[in-house]
């Protein structure tokens, strides 16, 4: 992918509609109903008669404009969010894509003739910073041969963009500690590939900045289509229910039947005592690893390794191992107080298990390592205040936040046009040419 190594996604990856799409199918009607107009007056050979302002040019004042060519113009247009302090950019490669396969206009015949290779297309990479109002990316071409693209090209790089710069900023409010990416069920199914490579560029990014190697975690094989990986999880209340609510019995046939490579995390906060099942899952879970160790089946005891528990309260419960404060903030949901506890205890839990004294050390390691995944309506100032307080959560699950976010909306506009062989400023008032240095001529 362009975020570690500089090269960009072939467009096939995509998967773009290219046929509905060169004939304005994902378009807003009235860039269709600009492009036909351009195209008519092209056919008609239309020349400007309009008055106009006069256009300035760094070397001379151009003041005669009898045959411009307003059907075929040419015009420089730039790509942009105004999102602050920056935003993490990503979708240049769909949008890339976009115009390789549908730039350029049909002959009367139906037959599609492709003018991508007329265009000059600059973009930066996915994962770079870009700044609000500056480009992350530029076309120059005919504009009546890619006007209905804006509409799609602008969806790509907003929705992507978005999402990169909010996994970003969980990653910085959370200090490096992993986030799993866990918005699958808030959107249609179809957008999980781009947003799962969104969530990829975003962790790039950030690993780029910090010189941290946090992994990327996603929740579902669609979302890793694009780069290469598998969804990784945990289990679902409704498969702790089918054990009527014991966390512990639903684990041990979870490690018993997977294959080892599948992390075994304890979701435990169905019977609302995360405390109680976490240490009762622990138990059993170390039960058997201790078994098969001693039979001599370490392949088999690796299955009973308990990577992690996941509580995830709901915001309107308070845990049962939480002493209530009467400030519902404090006490419901998972808390930091929870988590504070959930750690104590997973800490002292090897006390609790029969074993031999030789093997008391390796109990205590075995429950220090379970880790503890937060999830439950986390976003990076809900993780920063969790940081503040120092509460010992190892990976943070975030879901709809990561789809949401701030705006990172995308403007496109015309900022200069092609003249007699020479570029001249063109744009709405309060709009300009911005020189972005991380341009790469495509």
């Amino acid at each position: 992918m362009s975020i570690a190594d500089g090269k960009r996604l072939p467009p096939d990856v995509f998967k773009i509609d290219a046929e509905r799409m060169r004939r304005g199918w994902y378009t807003d009607a009235y860039f269709s109903n600009v492009a036909f107009i351009l195209r008519t007056l092209a056919k008609k050979g239309y020349r400007f008669t309009g008055k106009h302002r006069v256009l300035k040019t760094t070397d001379f004042i151009l003041d005669n404009l009898d045959d411009v060519d307003v059907g075929n113009m040419v015009v420089e247009m730039q790509f942009f969010t105004k999102r602050k302090p920056f935003s993490i950019a990503a979708g240049t490669d769909e949008a890339i894509a976009i115009l390789r396969e549908c730039c350029g206009y049909f002959e009367s015949d139906g037959e599609f003739v492709s003018t991508y290779d007329q265009l000059e297309v600059y973009a930066v990479q996915d994962g770079a910073k870009v700044l609000p109002r500056v480009p992350a990316m530029k076309v120059r071409g005919r504009y009546r041969d890619f006007a209905i693209l804006e509409t799609p090209i602008l969806g790509a790089l907003a929705r992507r963009t978005r999402i990169a710069t909010n996994v970003y900023q969980a990653l910085v409010a959370a200090r490096g500690k992993p986030i799993f990416f866990f918005p699958a069920r808030f959107d249609i199914c179809q957008t999980q590939p781009g947003d799962g490579y969104a969530y990829r560029v975003g962790v790039e990014a950030y690993n780029m900045e910090t010189g941290n190697q946090v992994s990327p975690l996603i929740s579902t094989h669609a979302q890793g289509e694009w780069w290469g990986q598998k969804g990784v999880g945990t289990v679902s209340h409704s498969y702790i229910l089918c054990f009527l609510r014991d966390t512990a019995e639903a684990m041990i046939h979870f490690a018993e039947i997977l294959p080892p490579e599948v992390k075994r995390i304890a979701l435990v906060d169905t019977n609302n005592d995360c405390v109680i099942d976490s240490i009762r899952t622990a138990i059993r879970m170390f039960e058997k690893y201790h078994e098969y160790i001693e039979e001599g089946r370490e392949d088999e005891a690796q299955k009973y390794i308990l990577f992690g528990v996941r509580p995830d309260t709901a915001e309107d419960i308070v845990d049962a191992s939480v002493e209530k404060t009467g400030d519902p903030s404090l006490d419901c949901g998972v808390t930091p107080a929870l988590i504070t506890n959930l750690r104590a205890a997973l800490d002292e839990g090897y006390k609790k298990v029969n074993v031999p004294d030789e093997w008391r050390e390796r109990a205590k390691e075995y429950f220090r390592n379970i880790r503890i995944v937060a999830t439950g309506g986390f976003n990076p100032n809900r993780i920063r205040m969790f940081e503040a307080l120092k509460a010992p959560v190892d990976m943070y699950g975030i879901g709809s936040f990561l789809m949401r976010g701030e705006s990172n909306d995308f403007t496109a506009d015309v900022v200069r046009v092609k003249l007699n062989g020479q570029w001249h400023e063109m744009a709405k008032e309060g709009r300009k040419p911005v020189y972005n240095p991380d341009l790469e001529m495509v």
